[in-house]
């Protein structure tokens, strides 16, 4: 809501200011140019209210690319189809304010040798994505139990067929803020700053004591990590642990 809230008041900003000028002159709205002036608005909110990097690209983006998609002789079906893909791609954007980041493999084997120590660990990814940090260590390390949330429907369900037929991966759909992390050895995530916050909480709320979560790429606000590991991949990945 915070997002669509900041959209309007470009877009109100914007218009409020236009439509008078244009209005006294007797000429019509320029939509191209008032389309873009949206964007350099809502970019500008974005920046002012500390946005994620992420959004401010889409806040510029957002009007600008809706009215190019007008112009295109598509019918109204079209659409709606391609919103629904974004939205079963992008759930968690909206919904977790997480957008869709994938571990690479690199990263995967850096959390196996972290957790070299853990025999038999039952590990949790928040926000699984398409399973591409649950499938490589179920390889290199075959004793774990692994467990992969996801609430993205179509990632999801991605997710679920290449993990089909793995007897020690369960993969589940869900919002992280609901998962159960009460019988977990290791949690990890990899999400955006904007939920580190309340993820800590909950991750102070019900992970036992002598438990490690792992965060890829975002810090938690005002807490010192334990140790902070540099993968060393081409995203010169950083994962920041803390023990419990």
């Amino acid at each position: 809501m915070r997002q669509l809230a900041l959209q309007g008041a470009a877009t109100l900003l914007v218009v409020s200011l236009a439509w008078p000028w244009f209005g006294m002159r007797g000429e019509t709205l320029p939509w191209p140019e008032t389309a873009f002036a949206i964007g350099g608005a809502a970019l500008l909110l974005a920046t002012l209210t500390r946005q994620p990097w992420w959004w401010k690209l889409i806040h510029l983006a957002f009007v600008p690319l809706a009215w190019l998609g007008s112009q295109v002789p598509l019918a109204p079906g079209w659409f709606f189809c391609i919103f629904l893909l974004l939205l079963l791609i992008y759930r968690g954007t909206l919904t977790g304010q997480a957008p869709l980041f994938l571990s690479n493999e690199a990263t995967a084997l850096a959390l196996a040798e972290i957790t070299a120590d853990r025999p038999n660990m039952r590990f949790v990814d928040l926000g699984a994505g398409l399973g591409s940090v649950i499938l490589p260590l179920a390889r290199v390390r075959p004793d774990a139990r692994l467990t992969g949330v996801e609430n993205a429907p179509l990632v999801w369900a991605i997710g679920r067929l290449r993990t089909w037929g793995k007897p020690r991966c369960r993969w589940q759909w869900g919002d992280l803020r609901q998962a159960d992390l009460r019988q977990s050895d290791v949690v990890y995530a990899f999400l955006s700053p904007l939920p580190m916050p309340d993820l800590w909480k909950k991750v102070c709320a019900e992970m036992p004591a002598g438990s490690l979560f792992i965060s890829n790429s975002f810090a938690v606000p005002d807490v010192p990590a334990t140790t902070v590991v540099e993968v060393g991949d081409r995203r010169q990945t950083r994962l920041y642990c803390y023990q419990r």
